[in-house]
């Protein structure tokens, strides 16, 4: 499925992801709106997202991202890196206003809610599907940018099970567009502010080891978050350092909302599929990397999630690998 098909007839449109977007959100809607202003002239285009981390402002039009509705009638709305509209935020309701609409996305829970859905739950990033749909020869340096740091982001740097030699051969025909890969990994991916790593910290010092030992946790809660002073996006990157704990199968990281709601974030190594579980509560993503909402107090999310691993450890005989 080609873009230019989908679009040949739009002369205004909009693009949206989710809510507290990660890098291949940000990285899938920019790169779709550079891609579409560099080549269709004519063309209107709004960007709409929450405010994503400042770390992702080297890419080009970072500051071209609507975080409220003001324009109407679209020709056409895209929503990327997306699984349920109902996560959309800022631009949900202007997207179901919108006749022609598409959906598209590499979450194997997606909701199939566009009139054109794009859907490719074997692909590593929003942003590699998004290539696979763009005219190689029209895709600009900033384009490029846009969609290596999404690649870079959901890919774990190229070290998750999702990488397959088309992750790195679409990686390297994007490098050929002259692009500083190591900016885009250290200052995009790695690097954090001293707050960031002081909340890393603590999440660390007080973890718990549970289910002997084969899964981590840790939590903060809105009070912690107010006190240093911290947003969702500077929680991103714990649950990933937490999986990488010694023995540990399965790592989860939670934090609070608003009030009595928790973000549960789940990794798992090898074998354990934290997609079931996050779908058990409402939420989804990946076999090695899923999310999910729950309202409640944590220690009732914390066991919850950790009845249904134990579950799963024990339907699978590995409670002990």
């Amino acid at each position: 499925m080609k873009l230019a098909e989908l679009i040949k007839d739009a002369k205004k449109i909009g693009i949206a992801g989710h809510i507290r977007p990660d890098g291949d959100c940000v990285g899938s809607v920019l790169g779709l709106y550079n891609y579409i202003t560099d080549n269709y002239n004519g063309v209107e285009v709004h960007a709409y997202l929450e405010p994503p981390s400042k770390k992702l402002s080297y890419l080009a039009n970072f500051d071209k991202i609507e975080h409220q509705i003001q324009d109407a009638n679209f020709d056409l709305f895209i929503a990327v890196d997306l699984g349920d509209l109902e996560r959309m935020g800022v631009a949900g309701e202007m997207y179901q206003l919108t006749p022609e609409t598409i959906n598209i996305d590499h979450h194997v829970t997606n909701g199939y809610y566009a009139k054109v859905n794009h859907v490719r739950p074997q692909v590593g990033s929003a942003c590699e599907v998004i290539y696979d749909m763009l005219d190689e020869d029209k895709i600009s340096k900033n384009t490029a940018e846009a969609l290596y740091t999404g690649m870079v982001h959901d890919t774990g740097v190229f070290k998750y099970s999702s990488t397959t030699q088309h992750t790195m051969e679409v990686a390297g025909k994007l490098l050929g567009r002259g692009l500083d890969s190591q900016k885009i990994i250290d200052e995009g991916f790695y690097e954090k502010s001293y707050v960031q790593n002081q909340v890393l910290g603590r999440a660390l010092l007080e973890s718990m080891l549970v289910l002997d030992g084969k899964c981590i946790v840790s939590y903060f809660t809105k009070k912690e978050m107010d006190f240093y002073g911290v947003t969702p996006s500077d929680m991103s990157g714990i649950v990933e350092q937490l999986r990488l704990t010694s023995g540990v199968e399965c790592a989860i990281f939670l934090y609070e909302v608003k009030t009595m709601e928790y973000k549960i974030s789940f990794r798992s190594k090898n074998w354990l599929n934290v997609n079931e579980i996050a779908e058990y509560f409402g939420g989804g993503g990946h076999k090695r990397a899923a999310g999910c909402n729950f309202k409640g107090d944590v220690h009732d999310a914390i066991n919850n999630c950790l009845l249904r691993i134990d579950e799963q450890m024990k339907a699978a005989g590995r409670k002990d690998v």
